[in-house]
């Protein structure tokens, strides 16, 4: 039988990426776009749908059942980064990141767990990222909203297996994508407590995010998971470093894992 697949946020970065391996392979993939009519070479289906709208979820996830009459694999895939010292991001921005990242996420889930009950079937795969899994200076809203949303998996792994539904979570480290282009960046205020050290983490992170991994690394990665049977709850995919970084914090006292990342961000 050949596997539907829903991705969220796929008209471009490492959403494209999955839906075009899954495509290839052979999987019926449907994407969505926040503004689908703006993307011209998506060579899988693209639907209207914005993780911050309810009815917008409700009425794809419809659409998608509609069109194919099962739903097997759903990737939690929209997300937007933040930066900026804490203290200086707008509140509303901060909210918007959680809506998208976080309670965007619980919406898809809550909208397709319905059809994956009845088909006594299903796995649902959340992107979150390796950030976090740490506390990172000037990123500490986006690790904080990726971190959220690793635990949420937790939870439901434990309330969905009487369903036969799985549900994993998918942390990448940096991949070559255009992420940072439509990253909300607190602006760097000339005479602020912050300009120096926070104008230089970012510049280090942009420069980091150029030099990513390649994003099909990210979909063999998805791939190998939809066809494992039992899957883990924790996928880390990204550089051994960054993967290291994760394990150092489990075994670093505090104050040594903080002066390590102080250290690598030159603070």
């Amino acid at each position: 039988m050949t596997k539907v697949v829903l991705i969220t946020g796929a008209s471009s970065g490492i959403g494209k990426s999955i839906g075009t391996f899954l495509h290839d392979k052979g999987f019926i993939v449907y994407g969505t776009s926040r503004n689908p009519e703006c993307v011209i070479n998506s060579i899988f289906p693209l639907l209207p749908l914005d993780v911050r709208n309810t009815e917008s979820i409700n009425a794809t996830v419809q659409k998608v059942i509609q069109l194919s009459g099962r739903l097997d694999v759903v990737i939690n895939n929209a997300g937007v980064g933040i930066t900026g010292p804490i203290e200086e991001i707008p509140s509303q921005e901060i909210k918007n990141n959680f809506e998208t990242n976080f309670f965007g996420p619980i919406e898809v889930i809550k909208a397709v767990l319905p059809q994956m009950r009845s088909q006594k079937s299903g796995l649902i795969i959340n992107i979150t990222s390796i950030a976090g899994y740490m506390g990172l200076p000037y990123r500490g809203i986006y690790s904080a909203s990726k971190g959220a949303l690793e635990l949420i998996t937790e939870s439901l792994s434990m309330e969905l297996k009487p369903f036969g539904i799985n549900i994993t979570n998918v942390a990448p480290g940096d991949f070559a994508t255009n992420i940072a282009s439509g990253r909300f960046h607190a602006a760097v205020i000339i005479d602020s407590a912050y300009e120096v050290s926070y104008g230089a983490t970012l510049k280090m992170m942009d420069e980091q995010v150029n030099s990513g991994n390649n994003p099909i690394e990210m979909a063999q990665a998805i791939l190998n998971i939809i066809q494992t049977e039992n899957p883990k709850i924790h996928y880390k995919v990204g550089s051994f470093i960054q993967k290291f970084s994760i394990v150092l914090k489990r075994i670093l006292p505090d104050k040594v894992y903080e002066k390590m990342l102080m250290n690598h961000y030159k603070l």
